[in-house]
């Protein structure tokens, strides 16, 4: 399928994500609504895999690029972060714990089941 074409579909799931925040007034990202209406449409067969899968792959091979921007932009908050180091790292270390137990208990939901 045509490069354009992928980046078409990837597109409008994001475009589907900013519509859903601007009507809602959510302060949920849009860009996860995009990427759960695309597993969505994915899982039920609407879009096939091989529809996305060369995008897809190329994102994925580059994801490291799209860290440098934000990393960099950390240094001009230098001051605030470090005014503010305690509860980042209280905030960082719990939201970890959580997600770590999340995933666990997951992961043992679904392995009973199978």
């Amino acid at each position: 399928m045509h490069i354009l074409r992928q980046c078409v579909i990837i597109f409008l799931c994001l475009a589907f994500g900013e519509l859903v925040v601007d009507l809602t007034g959510t302060k949920f990202p849009s860009s996860l609504i995009g990427m759960l209406l695309l597993a969505f449409l994915l899982t039920i067969g609407w879009i096939r895999l091989e529809w996305v899968k060369g995008i897809s792959d190329f994102l994925l091979a580059h994801f490291g690029l799209f860290f440098v921007p934000p990393g960099v932009a950390l240094m001009l908050y230098f001051d605030l972060i470090a005014a503010e180091l305690l509860p980042i790292t209280i905030a960082t270390i719990l939201s970890t714990l959580i997600v770590l137990a999340a995933t666990g208990w997951t992961y043992q939901l679904f392995r009973r089941r199978s």
